[in-house]
């Protein structure tokens, strides 16, 4: 999806300026140069206005939402490790911007980069302790890293201070589910379905099923789940073990079959092969 990367940055530009300098210069010229090309998502003529502003002004204060920018939209053109030195040269200017920690940590999270990206957000905390999204994310990546006690701590906060929000649902259903009570996730999934009919939440319910037995409601995820996201293979893996725990076994080989050529790694499904 195209994204209009530098409308804010253009807002707290123009409110920054003293009055009477806002004529256009060559530096705003480059700046709405790359406000354009980010909003068509054309990202190479975005990052060549941006270094093009960058070189006119390298004094400019409004620079580092330029560096903030900048490093999203190397993101956006898949060079990770580019980005997190331009968002980690953003930081070092202003280590106190809340959103430029945010894009560091979802980059480093995005790219495996766990330890950092917790660093990052728990950082976020420190500067802003109602940040809704650095909870959520960091109570996620406490449970991937198996902290479950700091996981804990985020989700809980969410349920004192949003109980409403889907992401505090979705806490409490991932939370639930790495320590093994699959039922008590499933009425938060439940809740979040009414709101938000998409695959994810499906699948994440049907496991959930899958682990308490009740194969209908886990057949019957797993069907609206492929209706849309028909090449996920993930979903395949559910339902080969569906299939093999129906006593089912061509159809759960069939399945099985399906999900690696889809990208599931083959050891996690050789024993739905046999």
């Amino acid at each position: 999806m195209m994204r209009h990367l530098l409308t804010g940055y253009l807002f707290l530009f123009l409110m920054l300026q003293p009055f009477g300098a806002l004529a256009e210069t060559p530096y705003m010229e480059a700046v709405d140069d790359a406000d354009r090309a980010a909003g068509k998502g054309e990202w190479l003529k975005a990052v060549e206005a941006i270094d093009r502003a960058l070189r006119l002004e390298p004094d400019n204060p409004g620079n580092i939402l330029l560096l903030s920018n900048l490093g999203m939209i190397q993101f956006n053109m898949g060079q990770d490790s580019l980005a997190v030195v331009t968002l980690s040269e953003a930081h070092n200017r202003a280590p106190r911007s809340v959103t430029i920690l945010t894009n560091r940590a979802g980059i480093l999270a995005s790219t495996g980069r766990y330890a950092e990206a917790l660093a990052d957000y728990a950082r976020v905390i420190e500067l802003d302790s109602a940040d809704t999204n650095a909870r959520f994310n960091h109570g996620l990546l406490s449970l991937r890293r198996r902290k479950f006690a700091d996981a804990k701590d985020d989700f809980d906060w969410l349920v004192r201070n949003h109980p409403d929000l889907s992401e505090t649902k979705l806490g409490q259903a991932a939370l639930h589910c790495a320590v093994g009570e699959y039922e008590e996730a499933i009425p938060y999934y439940t809740d979040i379905l009414e709101q938000q009919k998409v695959a994810e939440y499906y699948s994440a319910r049907a496991y959930c099923y899958l682990m308490t037995d009740r194969l209908q409601e886990a057949s019957d995820d797993i069907a609206a789940a492929l209706e849309q996201t028909p090449d996920d293979g993930e979903l395949y893996l559910y339902r080969a073990a569906l299939n093999k725990m129906r006593y089912r076994p061509e159809d759960a080989r069939a399945d099985a079959v399906r999900a690696v050529e889809l990208g599931v790694a083959a050891e996690r499904a050789r024993e739905f092969m046999r």
